[in-house]
């Protein structure tokens, strides 16, 4: 497994793996949610690339993306025309997740790649949102898509999957229940979710009894969020924070538990009813140890912002952070994470032959594959 902040350059990589995907031998299906396309987009351009190469490509698209109409009504054409099957989704029902598939062999074996993110395939808002995207080679997960897409083919939104939580029926049922375990540990339960806004009664409701039963709740909503925190005897143990900063906040990410027993989830859906009831999200469990720290200690750096964070108050309005001993600003201290990550610029001695993404992606699965 492998997670990363989106950023321009992982968006460039992914489009990279699509691209070298399109031409691979061994590479047998790609299968894609679309929400929202920008005008130019390279990745319809790779996914008509495959198929005129002979592989099988399921473009599972929404229509009625708001502000994105006809640039999804243009590209969905192209992608016909090229030998792309494309679905158009559901009557009452948006389709919203964030979900690839790729489907090789790797000799006598049928084999996944599952990318499963918190944003669009969009060129334009990859340069102006933060998200989260996650790549596995895990065969369950990458069987449970399998499972969806084909779901997706008959028009079957009650699918059962083993991994993966997609509404409009089991998100919202598993969410909740992780929530009534936190509330059976009393204090010692813990809970931290972080979206864009929080609507659904159900959620809220449940939120206001795991504050009620001692469980720590933290929020991170950067949009609306209809319960108030600090309220006397009924929401005392939550708190519940925004961030607006240089980039747009867009990450799903749901921590129930502490330590390593923890349950961490990334997916498409906020906690809104038209998300959990009324669109087709998908999230996914994350099992890798280190990608779980990784996803914690992000949620704790942003917990700690004093700089763009503001705090809401028990009678709904937002104040700023007392700032207390250093300055954080949690998206600055992830671009400069991000810029220290970078590979050196210096040139190895002896000049390596430069394998592609697809061949980095296959030797790292391969090498991790036990783990994940």
């Amino acid at each position: 497994m492998f997670c990363c902040l989106i950023h321009m350059r992982v968006w460039i990589r992914f489009l990279q793996l699509i691209k070298e995907a399109a031409f691979h031998p061994d590479v047998m299906t790609i299968k894609i949610t679309i929400y929202r396309l920008a005008k130019k987009a390279r990745l319809v351009e790779y996914l008509c690339a495959a198929a005129e190469n002979g592989k099988e490509v399921t473009v599972l698209i929404e229509l009625r993306a708001r502000f994105d109409e006809q640039n999804n009504i243009d590209w969905s054409e192209r992608l016909e025309e090229a030998g792309c099957r494309v679905l158009y989704g559901f009557d009452g029902y948006k389709v919203h997740s964030k979900l690839c598939l790729i489907t090789y062999r790797n000799r006598n074996e049928i084999r996944y790649i599952t990318q499963v993110g918190t944003g669009n395939y969009n060129e334009k808002t990859a340069k102006m949102y933060t998200d989260y995207s996650l790549m596995t080679s895990h065969q369950g997960i990458g069987e449970d898509a399998a499972v969806f897409f084909k779901n997706m083919s008959i028009g079957n939104l009650d699918g059962e999957y083993h991994h993966l939580i997609v509404s409009p029926f089991s998100l919202k049922r598993k969410v909740l229940r992780h929530m009534d375990e936190e509330i059976q540990k009393g204090a010692d339960g813990r809970i931290i979710m972080k979206m864009n806004s929080v609507t659904d009664m159900d959620f809220i409701r449940k939120v206001q009894e795991a504050s009620a039963a001692g469980v720590k709740v933290d929020l991170i909503v950067r949009g609306i969020c209809c319960i108030l925190p600090g309220v006397k005897e009924n929401t005392e143990n939550l708190r519940v924070t925004s961030i607006v900063g240089r980039y747009l906040e867009h990450p799903r990410v749901f921590v129930f538990g502490t330590g390593e027993t923890a349950k961490v989830y990334i997916g498409s859906a906020d906690m809104m009813t038209r998300n959990t009831e009324k669109r087709v999200e998908v999230a996914c469990p994350i099992y890798d140890d280190a990608i779980k720290r990784r996803l914690i200690h992000d949620l704790k750096v942003m917990l700690a912002d004093n700089v763009k964070a503001r705090i809401m108050t028990s009678d709904g309005t937002y104040k700023k952070k007392e700032r207390k001993g250093e300055a954080v600003n949690a998206q600055a201290a992830f671009m400069k994470a991000a810029l220290n990550a970078r590979p050196p610029k210096t040139l190895p001695k002896a000049k390596k032959e430069k394998k592609s993404i697809f061949q980095k992606v296959f030797s790292a699965f391969g090498k991790r594959n036990r783990s994940c």
